[in-house]
């Protein structure tokens, strides 16, 4: 289109008009929605194969039943049907719990269709948008209640505990500041493990706290990769080769930087190599574990943005997964029992969660779980054994892969005994109608630029 106008002198000037940009048509909106679904469940740290399963759950209810989807932890391919055009979405960082929510709340929705796509796309674009519950006090506070926590599930004594309420201060302020600074981020298991190491190895020198090798884990077990490489396991297991390759790879180095950190700790400071006995201190009784699953959820729940009504969730999948961890090292027959039945208590127990409470998705349950069964933090012990009995830890290291791959068995397990409860769960009870409901007719918060989801 042009518009015309008469300059000075009677001269006519013929002005074109930028023309109108082209609209996304209906196949690229969709495909814009479910690759930002899929990124969103990706950036939670969800496995690649579950994620591809809930986009194409998605489609099917949007009316495209050929879609081919393709994802790897750093991003997803979506195209409605062989030889059409495809949609591309990384995963730029990863999501808090309650984003996570978020997300697994408008896939339940568009698969009830209770939810209009262009509602949802709307929820999505604003995702990373939505603003920190406890902005002030959340990460700190988190990370004292989740390191002490697990100070009195790991390393019980007194000492352990007092050690892990003030070191986690200052790994959640370096945990603050790798996130605005490129060069703390990448570095952040060295340098926490660094400083824990640190602490804990000169206050043992000195009688001031027992077993510092177990010690020294409490304060930076938030940041060890234990789920992240039993999703890797998980992955492999269920085929999905490269990504599960990717996330082991990945892991195991965020575990060599941990147990580098260990190793420098110990140079740095001339420790003796009796100090890196594997020995946990003392416990102080049967209560205390309680008392650190109750911190523990409590903790995961400032941590992460969760909504205080999740907390009851949270706090049964956790005391669920101890209980049959305990039971299953009853057992005598090693750690390995205990870690595959917890895992198989945990998937089962978020999966009757999400049955009987619809608010509470499956994922968001079962990921503070990992917290509990600590295979990072096994890992780094095992690990850093190494420099005082290098047969001792390598035997310590073989026996943390056999109880990761427990864990990922014992995962795999637990879906597959719930799966019938999830194929109940889609069918849809009154219960689940009115909440997905309800999210259909809830507002999205404020706008932001057309995006994915990003941190």
């Amino acid at each position: 289109m042009q518009t015309s106008g008469r300059a000075p002198g009677g001269r006519i000037d013929v002005v074109p008009t930028p023309p109108t940009p082209p609209q996304p048509d209906e196949a690229q909106q969709t495909r814009r929605l479910l690759a930002w679904m899929g990124s969103g469940l990706l950036a939670g740290g969800m496995p690649v194969h579950e994620v591809e399963e809930d986009v194409r759950e998605a489609a099917a209810a949007l009316g495209h039943d050929g879609i081919e989807v393709a994802a790897s932890p750093t991003g997803l391919w979506v195209t409605l049907a062989s030889g059409e055009p495809a949609t591309f979405e990384a995963v730029d960082g990863g999501v808090r719990l309650d984003q996570l929510a978020e997300v697994t709340a408008v896939h339940a929705a568009l698969t009830a269709g209770t939810l209009p796509a262009a509602e949802a796309l709307q929820r999505l674009s604003v995702l990373r948008q939505r603003p920190h519950r406890y902005p002030a006090y959340g990460v700190p506070l988190g990370s004292f209640l989740v390191a002490v926590g697990i100070a009195l599930v790991l390393a019980p004594a007194w000492s352990s505990i007092v050690f892990a309420a003030v070191i986690s201060q200052v790994v959640a302020g370096l945990v603050l500041l790798g996130g605005r600074t490129l060069f703390v981020g990448p570095l952040l298991p060295f340098l926490a493990a660094f400083t824990s190491s640190a602490a804990a190895f000169a206050l043992a020198e000195r009688g001031l706290v027992d077993a510092p090798l177990w010690t020294l884990v409490p304060p930076i077990a938030v940041l060890l990769p234990g789920s992240l490489i039993v999703t890797g396991l998980t992955e492999l297991s269920a085929g999905a080769m490269m990504a599960g390759t990717g996330r082991l790879a990945y892991g195991g180095t965020q575990m060599l930087l941990a147990a580098l950190g260990v190793g420098a700790a110990v140079a740095v400071l001339g420790v003796p190599l009796s100090s890196l006995d594997g020995a946990r201190p003392e416990g102080l009784g049967w209560w205390v574990a309680l008392v650190g699953l109750v911190l523990i959820a409590v903790g995961i729940t400032l941590l992460e943005s969760v909504p205080p009504s999740l907390v009851p969730a949270l706090l049964v999948t956790v005391l669920a997964t101890f209980v049959a961890q305990s039971i299953g090292n009853l057992a005598g027959e090693g750690p390995w029992v205990g870690a595959f039945v917890g895992a198989c208590a945990a998937s089962l127990t978020a999966t009757l969660i999400e049955f009987v409470r619809p608010q509470v998705p499956r994922v968001v349950a079962f990921l503070p779980s990992f917290w509990l069964l600590v295979p990072g933090s096994l890992g780094l012990v095992s690990v850093a054994q190494i420099e005082s009995s290098p047969t001792a830890g390598v035997l310590a290291a073989v026996e943390v892969l056999v109880i990761v791959a427990s864990i990922a068995l014992g995962v795999l397990v637990g879906a597959g005994l719930a799966h019938p409860l999830r194929s109940m769960t889609t069918r849809l009870s009154p219960t689940r109608r009115a909440f997905v409901r309800q999210l259909a007719r809830r507002p999205a918060r404020g706008p932001r630029r057309p995006g994915p989801p990003t941190s």
